[in-house]
C-alpha cells in the first residue's frame, strides 16, 4: 500500500538537508522533504486523510487508521512565537481530509520576525527507503504530490 502525502503550502519544495535545523536536516524525526513557502499570507492544508494526532499553533500530526503519521512543521523556532501569527482552523482529534485547511498564517511575517519560514514534511516513524518519488527543486502548489510513502 501506498499513501500519498501532499503539500502542506504551496512554495518550492527542498530536500530536507537545506533545512536550517540538525533536527530536521539531518532526518532524526524522520525522512520527508520541505517546502519554501511563497511569502504571502496563506492556509497550511492536511498532508493526508487522518485524524489530527498533534496541534500546536507552528506544528500538527495528521495520523491515518494504520498508524502513518505526517508531521508539518511551519517554520524553524517558531514554538518562540507561542502561536503569534497562526490561526488554527481545527482541533486536537479532528478528522481531516488531505487538502483540508488547517492552520493560516504569513510566511513574510515569520520571516520579517527573523525565523526561516520553512516547512519540513515528515514521515514519521519511516525509513528513507520507503519514501519514493520525491518532489525536489519544483514549485509546488498546496495539496501537490511531495513523496509516496510504501506502507
Amino acid at each position: 500500500m501506498s499513501l500519498r502525502v501532499g503539500s502542506p503550502a504551496a512554495g518550492r519544495v527542498v530536500a530536507l538537508s537545506a533545512v536550517p535545523d540538525p533536527v530536521f536536516s539531518q532526518a532524526m524525526v524522520g525522512p520527508g522533504v520541505a517546502v519554501e513557502p511563497v511569502r504571502s499570507k496563506s492556509d497550511v492544508v492536511a498532508p493526508i486523510d487522518g485524524t489530527v494526532v498533534t496541534l500546536h499553533p507552528h506544528a500538527f500530526v495528521v495520523a491515518t487508521g494504520d498508524g502513518a503519521a505526517v508531521l508539518v512543521h511551519l517554520g524553524i523556532d517558531t514554538v518562540k512565537r507561542k502561536g503569534e501569527g497562526f490561526e488554527l482552523h481545527v482541533v486536537k482529534g479532528e478528522e481531516v481530509r488531505a487538502g483540508q485547511r488547517i492552520v493560516t498564517w504569513d510566511p513574510a511575517e515569520v520571516e520579517a520576525a527573523g525565523f526561516s519560514p520553512i516547512c519540513p514534511v515528515i514521515a514519521l516513524d519511516a525509513s528513507a527507503e520507503v519514501l519514493a518519488d520525491l518532489a525536489v527543486d519544483v514549485d509546488v502548489a498546496a495539496n501537490d504530490v511531495l513523496f509516496d510513502w510504501s506502507r
